[in-house]
C-alpha cells in the first residue's frame, strides 16, 4: 500500500459516531462524510454501463437502508460523481444535495428522506479520472485486442465510482447489473449469475462486506479450475502459465480450513489482471485481484495467494472498523498467511519469509515518523493511507506470533477459531480485539496478561523488546556465502545451488552499498539478475544498479517501469532515481504515469515532482 504526504482532514473532524463492531463499541471514522448512526446503508443494487470509449462508468444504484432518525437525511460519501438524479423507487424525486469538497474525502451527497422512505435511486456517472477506475487500452494488456478495467477500492477509493457510505464500519450486500462491449467479461467480487437477457453480467453477494471490497473487472478474460470451488481468470495468453503457478490453492484453502473454521464465502477465484494493477492482491470477496508479477514459474511467490486467501478470515470475515484499525486487517493475515505457507510448503519456507519481512520491518522503521510506528495507528487528520506501512502488516503479526509464545501454539489456535466466529461480518474496533483478548484468551488470568503488556504492543511506537526474532537455516546458509564473497571469491565459486526467491533477495540485499562495478558485472555475468523473469529478484537488483550507477540494466529498467504498474516496485526504483538523476527520474514517469493506478500514483507525483 502507498504512503500518502500528510493532508489536513479537520473539517471531518465532526463526523458522527457510528456503533460499530460485534461488542457494541463507539468508533467514529473520519474518513468518511457518511452519518450511519442515523441512517444507515444495508444493500446496493447497482445498475451499470461501461463506456469505454468516454471512459464513463454509468448508470444507478438503489441503496436500502435502516433508520435509526425518521427525520435525518441519508448522507453519502461521494468523489468526482456527477449525480444526475435522485428518487424513491417509484421514480418520484428526492432533493438532494452535494457539500464542498474535502481533500482527499471528496464530497458529502445528502439526500432528503420521507417518513417512509427505506430505499432510493441514485442516477449518476464517473469521471473518466475516477481514482478507484483504471482503463487500460489494448496495448497494455497481455492480448493487445481488446480494452481492460479494474477497479480498486480500498482504502477510500470506492466512493469515487459508487455514492454510498465509504466506511469499513458499515457492511451492505449487493447485486449488480453490468453492460459492456459484447467481447468482453464482466467479473466482480460477488457470485457470477451469467447473463440476462439484455446481455447484462449479473451478480450477487448475500454476505455483507465493507464497501473497499466492492470490486469490478472487465475484459478478454477466460477462466481455468484448480478444483470445485477455486480456479484462475485471466487473459487468454496467459491463463495456462496462471493456472499451473496457482495449482495449490485448493491445497491453501484446505489448510486454511483446517487451522481457523469453514471458508465462508464459497468460491475462491483468482483474476490475475495486467501488470498495472497497483498492489500484489487484493482480497476482494469470491475473486481475488493479483498482479501477474507473483507468475515467477516456480510457485517462489504464491504466498501472496496465501495472504489474500488469509483475508477471507480476517478483513473481510473479521474487518477493522476504521482505518485506525487497519492491523486488526493486515496483522492477522500476515500471520495467518504464515501458518497457511508452514501448512502447504513446511517450515523453513515459512521461517524464510518471516525473516525477510522482520529484517524489511526494521528499515522502514528507521524512515517512519513516530505516529506510523503505533499499531492502533493514530489518523485524525490524517490521510488513511498514512498508515498503510509494513507496521500494521509485519509488528501486528508479530503481536500474534508473541501471543502464540506465551499460551502456547494449541491454546491460540483455539482462541483464533473462536475469534472468527464470534465476531463473523462485523466491523471491531482495537479495543474490541483486546476485550476479547483478555476475556477468552486470558481469562482473567494475570499469568498470561503480566508476560505481553499490551499498551506498550498496540500504543506506542517502536518494536517492543519481545518481539520474537526467528531464525532461518536457509538464510544463514546465505550469509555465509555473502561472507564469502566479500572474503575476495569469485562469484561462479560460491554455492548458490538450489537457491530460493527467498535467499536470493537476502543476498541481494546484503551486498555492500558500495559494491563496484566490476563486481556488479561479475555478478550480473553468474547469475543473470539484469534478465530475470522474477520481479522481486528484478526489482532488488534494479535498485542497487541505479544506486551503483551499472548502466547494463538501463534498458531493463525503463521495459520494467513501462510494464509494470505494483507500487511495491515502483517506489524504491523511482525513489533511487530521484536520488540520483532527478531529471531522468520525471523523464520516465511523465511517460508512464498514465499507464499506473491512482492508487501509485497519489504517492509518486510528490516523490517525482513534474517535468
Amino acid at each position: 500500500m502507498r504512503i500518502f504526504p500528510l493532508v489536513s482532514l479537520f473539517l471531518v473532524a465532526a463526523c458522527q459516531s457510528m456503533n460499530l463492531g460485534s461488542s457494541g463499541a463507539s468508533a467514529r471514522d473520519v474518513h468518511s462524510l457518511a452519518d450511519p448512526h442515523a441512517v444507515r446503508v444495508t444493500h446496493a443494487s447497482l445498475d451499470l454501463e461501461l463506456d469505454f470509449d468516454a471512459r464513463e462508468v454509468r448508470g444507478t444504484v438503489e441503496l436500502s437502508f435502516e433508520r435509526s432518525s425518521s427525520s435525518a437525511p441519508l448522507l453519502l460519501d461521494t468523489q468526482g460523481l456527477t449525480i444526475e438524479a435522485v428518487t424513491d423507487v417509484d421514480g418520484e424525486p428526492r432533493a438532494f444535495a452535494l457539500g464542498p469538497e474535502v481533500a482527499h474525502l471528496g464530497r458529502r451527497l445528502t439526500i432528503d428522506l420521507k417518513r417512509d422512505d427505506a430505499r432510493v435511486r441514485v442516477r449518476y456517472h464517473t469521471a473518466p479520472s475516477s481514482e478507484a477506475i483504471l482503463w487500460l487500452d489494448p496495448e497494455q494488456t497481455a492480448g493487445g485486442k481488446h480494452p481492460f478495467l479494474f477497479t480498486q477500492g480500498q482504502s477510500i477509493l470506492t466512493r469515487s465510482w459508487i455514492p454510498l457510505q465509504d466506511s469499513p464500519g458499515v457492511r451492505i450486500t449487493y447485486d449488480a447489473r453490468i453492460r459492456c462491449p459484447e467481447r468482453l467479461t464482466a467479473l466482480m467480487s460477488a457470485e457470477r449469475l451469467g447473463r440476462d437477457r439484455d446481455g447484462a453480467w449479473r451478480f450477487r453477494l448475500d454476505r455483507p462486506i465493507p464497501a473497499y471490497l466492492i470490486a469490478l473487472a472487465c475484459g478478454e478474460l477466460v477462466f481455468q479450475g484448480i478444483s470445485p470451488r477455486c480456479g484462475v481468470w485471466a487473459e487468454p495468453s496467459v491463463i495456462g502459465t496462471a493456472a499451473l503457478e496457482l495449482e495449490d490453492t485448493e491445497r491453501m484453502i484446505v489448510a486454511a480450513e483446517e487451522l481457523f473454521g469453514a471458508y465462508r464465502w464459497g468460491r475462491f477465484d483468482v483474476l490475475v489482471l495486467p501488470p498495472s494493477f497497483p498492489y500484489g492482491g487484493m482480497e476482494n470477496p469470491t475473486l481475488t485481484f493479483a498482479t501477474p508479477t507473483i507468475l515467477a514459474g516456480d510457485k517462489s511467490l504464491v504466498s501472496l495467494v496465501a495472504h489474500e486467501l488469509a483475508h477471507s478470515w480476517s478483513g473481510n470475515l473479521v474487518t477493522n472498523a476504521t482505518w485506525s484499525d487497519f492491523w486488526l486487517n493486515e496483522g492477522f493475515t500476515d500471520y495467518f498467511e504464515n501458518r497457511i505457507m508452514e501448512a502447504v510448503y513446511g517450515t523453513e519456507r515459512a521461517l524464510t519469509e518471516r525473516v525477510l519481512a522482520i529484517d524489511a520491518l526494521a528499515q522502514e522503521m528507521s524512515e517512519l515518523e513516530p505516529f506510523q510506528q503505533i499499531l492502533h495507528t493514530p489518523l485524525d487528520g490524517r490521510h488513511p493511507d498514512d498508515g498503510f506501512t509494513s507496521i500494521p502488516y509485519t509488528k501486528g503479526a508479530l503481536l500474534l506470533w508473541r501471543l502464540e509464545e506465551v499460551v502456547g501454539r494449541a491454546k491460540w489456535d483455539a482462541f483464533l477459531r473462536g475469534y472468527f466466529d464470534r465476531h463473523a461480518f462485523a466491523s471491531i474496533t482495537t479495543a474490541d480485539f483486546l476485550d476479547d483478548l483478555r476475556r477468552e484468551l486470558f481469562d482473567g488470568s494475570r499469568e498470561f496478561a503480566d508476560r505481553v503488556d499490551l499498551a506498550l504492543w498496540t500504543a506506542q511506537p517502536g518494536l517492543p523488546d519481545d518481539a520474537p526474532r526467528p531464525a532461518s537455516r536457509s538464510l544463514a546458509i546465505v550469509d555465509e556465502q555473502v561472507a564469502a564473497l566479500a572474503s575476495g571469491i569469485e562469484p561462479t565459486a560460491l554455492d548458490s545451488t538450489g537457491w530460493t526467491t527467498q535467499q536470493w533477495l537476502r543476498f541481494l540485499r546484503a551486498l555492500p552499498a558500495d559494491v563496484s562495478l566490476e563486481s556488479m558485472a561479475s555478478l550480473d555475468a553468474a547469475f543473470g539478475f539484469t534478465r530475470s523473469g522474477n520481479s522481486e529478484i528484478l526489482c532488488e537488483w534494479l535498485g542497487l544498479a541505479i544506486r551503483r550507477g551499472y548502466s547494463t540494466t538501463d534498458a531493463r529498467l525503463e521495459e520494467f517501469l513501462r510494464t509494470v504498474g505494483r507500487g511495491k516496485f515502483l517506489r524504491p526504483l523511482y525513489a533511487a532515481l530521484v536520488a540520483v538523476d532527478p531529471a531522468r527520474a520525471r523523464r520516465l514517469y511523465a511517460g508512464n504515469r498514465a499507464r499506473y493506478h491512482a492508487a501509485v500514483t497519489s504517492g509518486l507525483d510528490e516523490l517525482v515532482g513534474e517535468e
